[in-house]
Protein backbone atom coordinates (compact mmCIF):
# COMPACT_ATOMS: atom_id res chain seq x y z
CA UNK A 1 0.00 0.00 0.00
CA UNK A 2 2.48 2.64 -1.17
CA UNK A 3 2.06 6.23 -0.10
CA UNK A 4 3.58 9.12 -1.96
CA UNK A 5 3.33 12.88 -2.26
CA UNK A 6 4.57 12.98 -5.84
CA UNK A 7 1.43 12.49 -7.93
CA UNK A 8 0.34 15.60 -9.83
CA UNK A 9 -3.05 16.66 -11.16
CA UNK A 10 -3.21 15.77 -14.84
CA UNK A 11 -3.67 18.74 -17.18
CA UNK A 12 -6.32 18.39 -19.87
CA UNK A 13 -8.81 16.41 -17.76
CA UNK A 14 -10.19 19.20 -15.64
CA UNK A 15 -13.82 19.60 -16.69
CA UNK A 16 -14.93 16.03 -17.15
CA UNK A 17 -18.10 16.28 -15.04
CA UNK A 18 -20.84 18.86 -14.78
CA UNK A 19 -23.16 17.16 -12.29
CA UNK A 20 -23.78 18.61 -8.82
CA UNK A 21 -21.89 15.76 -7.12
CA UNK A 22 -18.70 16.31 -9.14
CA UNK A 23 -15.61 16.65 -6.98
CA UNK A 24 -13.42 19.74 -6.93
CA UNK A 25 -9.99 19.32 -8.48
CA UNK A 26 -7.25 21.42 -6.90
CA UNK A 27 -3.57 22.16 -7.19
CA UNK A 28 -1.15 21.68 -4.31
CA UNK A 29 -2.05 25.13 -2.95
CA UNK A 30 -5.75 24.14 -2.83
CA UNK A 31 -6.67 26.40 -5.74
CA UNK A 32 -9.64 25.07 -7.70
CA UNK A 33 -8.61 23.93 -11.19
CA UNK A 34 -11.66 22.00 -12.40
CA UNK A 35 -14.16 19.26 -11.67
CA UNK A 36 -14.43 15.52 -12.22
CA UNK A 37 -16.78 12.71 -11.28
CA UNK A 38 -16.04 10.86 -8.05
CA UNK A 39 -15.43 7.62 -9.93
CA UNK A 40 -12.91 9.15 -12.32
CA UNK A 41 -11.12 10.95 -9.48
CA UNK A 42 -10.32 7.57 -7.94
CA UNK A 43 -9.28 5.71 -11.11
CA UNK A 44 -5.66 4.62 -11.49
CA UNK A 45 -3.39 6.63 -9.22
CA UNK A 46 -6.15 9.18 -8.63
CA UNK A 47 -6.50 12.86 -9.53
CA UNK A 48 -5.84 15.44 -6.80
CA UNK A 49 -9.11 16.71 -5.33
CA UNK A 50 -10.39 18.54 -2.27
CA UNK A 51 -11.52 16.43 0.69
CA UNK A 52 -12.12 16.56 4.42
CA UNK A 53 -11.78 14.28 7.41
CA UNK A 54 -13.74 14.64 10.66
CA UNK A 55 -12.72 13.29 14.06
CA UNK A 56 -15.57 13.36 16.56
CA UNK A 57 -15.01 12.80 20.29
CA UNK A 58 -17.48 12.19 23.12
CA UNK A 59 -17.57 13.67 26.61
CA UNK A 60 -15.17 10.96 27.86
CA UNK A 61 -12.56 11.97 25.29
CA UNK A 62 -13.11 8.84 23.20
CA UNK A 63 -12.90 9.02 19.42
CA UNK A 64 -15.68 7.71 17.19
CA UNK A 65 -14.37 5.22 14.61
CA UNK A 66 -16.39 3.87 11.71
CA UNK A 67 -15.96 0.63 9.81
CA UNK A 68 -16.42 1.25 6.10
CA UNK A 69 -19.20 -0.66 4.35
CA UNK A 70 -18.37 -3.80 2.38
CA UNK A 71 -19.69 -2.08 -0.76
CA UNK A 72 -16.96 0.59 -0.71
CA UNK A 73 -14.71 0.56 -3.75
CA UNK A 74 -11.65 1.58 -1.73
CA UNK A 75 -10.69 0.07 1.65
CA UNK A 76 -13.98 -1.78 2.31
CA UNK A 77 -14.36 -3.08 5.89
CA UNK A 78 -11.38 -1.03 7.11
CA UNK A 79 -11.75 1.09 10.24
CA UNK A 80 -11.35 4.81 9.77
CA UNK A 81 -12.00 8.26 11.20
CA UNK A 82 -15.50 9.34 12.23
CA UNK A 83 -16.47 10.73 8.84
CA UNK A 84 -14.71 11.66 5.60
CA UNK A 85 -15.93 12.92 2.26
CA UNK A 86 -15.60 15.68 -0.34
CA UNK A 87 -17.19 19.08 -0.94
CA UNK A 88 -19.41 18.99 -4.01
CA UNK A 89 -19.02 21.28 -6.97
CA UNK A 90 -19.63 24.90 -5.82
CA UNK A 91 -20.09 23.79 -2.19
CA UNK A 92 -18.16 25.58 0.55
CA UNK A 93 -16.08 23.46 2.91
CA UNK A 94 -18.02 24.67 5.97
CA UNK A 95 -21.32 23.58 4.44
CA UNK A 96 -19.90 20.26 3.28
CA UNK A 97 -18.51 19.12 6.62
CA UNK A 98 -21.76 19.73 8.50
CA UNK A 99 -23.88 18.23 5.72
CA UNK A 100 -21.87 15.04 5.60
CA UNK A 101 -21.59 14.66 9.38
CA UNK A 102 -25.38 14.63 9.61
CA UNK A 103 -25.86 12.40 6.55
CA UNK A 104 -23.45 9.71 7.75
CA UNK A 105 -23.84 9.86 11.53
CA UNK A 106 -27.10 11.70 12.20
CA UNK A 107 -25.49 14.23 14.55
CA UNK A 108 -24.51 17.88 14.54
CA UNK A 109 -21.72 19.58 16.48
CA UNK A 110 -19.30 22.49 16.13
CA UNK A 111 -16.22 21.53 14.11
CA UNK A 112 -12.78 23.09 14.46
CA UNK A 113 -10.20 23.13 11.65
CA UNK A 114 -6.78 21.72 12.57
CA UNK A 115 -4.67 21.31 9.44
CA UNK A 116 -4.59 20.33 5.80
CA UNK A 117 -2.41 17.60 4.27
CA UNK A 118 -1.72 16.05 0.89
CA UNK A 119 -1.56 12.28 0.44
CA UNK A 120 -1.87 9.59 -2.20
CA UNK A 121 -2.67 5.97 -1.34
CA UNK A 122 -3.22 3.06 -3.72
CA UNK A 123 -5.72 0.27 -3.02
CA UNK A 124 -4.43 -2.50 -5.25
CA UNK A 125 -6.01 -2.37 -8.74
CA UNK A 126 -9.31 -0.89 -7.52
CA UNK A 127 -8.06 2.70 -7.57
CA UNK A 128 -6.58 5.28 -5.25
CA UNK A 129 -7.15 8.25 -3.03
CA UNK A 130 -5.27 11.38 -4.08
CA UNK A 131 -6.47 14.17 -1.83
CA UNK A 132 -5.72 17.52 -0.31
CA UNK A 133 -7.52 16.79 2.93
CA UNK A 134 -8.67 19.27 5.59
CA UNK A 135 -8.90 17.79 9.10
CA UNK A 136 -11.53 18.95 11.60
CA UNK A 137 -12.32 17.91 15.18
CA UNK A 138 -15.45 18.22 17.30
CA UNK A 139 -17.13 16.89 20.41
CA UNK A 140 -20.60 15.37 20.25
CA UNK A 141 -23.12 14.28 22.88
CA UNK A 142 -25.87 13.18 20.51
CA UNK A 143 -26.98 9.62 19.70
CA UNK A 144 -25.22 8.18 16.66
CA UNK A 145 -27.57 7.21 13.82
CA UNK A 146 -25.20 5.74 11.26
CA UNK A 147 -26.06 5.44 7.56
CA UNK A 148 -25.81 1.68 7.00
CA UNK A 149 -25.19 2.20 3.28
CA UNK A 150 -21.90 3.88 4.20
CA UNK A 151 -20.98 2.39 7.57
CA UNK A 152 -20.93 -1.27 8.60
CA UNK A 153 -20.14 -0.58 12.25
CA UNK A 154 -18.93 2.07 14.66
CA UNK A 155 -17.34 2.27 18.10
CA UNK A 156 -15.86 4.70 20.61
CA UNK A 157 -12.22 4.23 21.55
CA UNK A 158 -9.83 6.00 23.92
CA UNK A 159 -6.72 7.59 22.41
CA UNK A 160 -4.46 5.21 24.36
CA UNK A 161 -6.33 2.14 23.11
CA UNK A 162 -6.26 3.49 19.58
CA UNK A 163 -2.52 4.07 19.75
CA UNK A 164 -2.08 0.44 20.83
CA UNK A 165 -4.29 -0.88 18.02
CA UNK A 166 -2.46 1.11 15.36
CA UNK A 167 0.92 -0.01 16.68
CA UNK A 168 -0.17 -3.65 16.93
CA UNK A 169 -0.25 -6.32 14.26
CA UNK A 170 -3.69 -7.75 15.04
CA UNK A 171 -6.80 -8.13 12.93
CA UNK A 172 -7.79 -4.44 13.06
CA UNK A 173 -7.10 -2.71 9.75
CA UNK A 174 -7.13 1.08 9.42
CA UNK A 175 -7.34 3.27 6.33
CA UNK A 176 -4.01 4.90 5.42
CA UNK A 177 -5.28 8.49 5.60
CA UNK A 178 -6.61 7.94 9.10
CA UNK A 179 -3.30 6.54 10.35
CA UNK A 180 -1.44 9.53 8.92
CA UNK A 181 -3.79 12.18 10.26
CA UNK A 182 -4.21 10.59 13.69
CA UNK A 183 -0.44 10.54 14.24
CA UNK A 184 -0.30 14.26 13.54
CA UNK A 185 -3.43 15.08 15.54
CA UNK A 186 -2.23 13.33 18.69
CA UNK A 187 1.36 14.53 18.33
CA UNK A 188 0.80 18.18 17.40
CA UNK A 189 -2.81 19.02 18.34
CA UNK A 190 -3.52 17.03 21.51
CA UNK A 191 -4.22 20.21 23.51
CA UNK A 192 -6.89 21.28 21.01
CA UNK A 193 -8.57 17.88 21.31
CA UNK A 194 -8.57 17.97 25.10
CA UNK A 195 -9.97 21.52 25.10
CA UNK A 196 -12.96 20.74 22.87
CA UNK A 197 -16.25 22.06 24.28
CA UNK A 198 -19.15 19.68 24.77
CA UNK A 199 -21.92 20.24 22.24
CA UNK A 200 -25.60 20.01 23.29
CA UNK A 201 -27.42 16.85 22.16
CA UNK A 202 -28.39 16.95 18.49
Amino acid sequence: MPLTDDVRTTPGTLDVAADSDALILVDESDREVGHMSKSQCHDGAGVLHRAFSLLVFNAKGELLLQQRAASKRLWPLYWSNSCCSHPRRAEAMEAAIHRRLYEELGVRCPLQFLFKFRYQAQFEAAGAENELCSVFIGRCSGRIRADRNEILGWRWISPDALQAEIAGEGAVRFTPWFVMEWERVWRDHRAAVLALPVAPPS
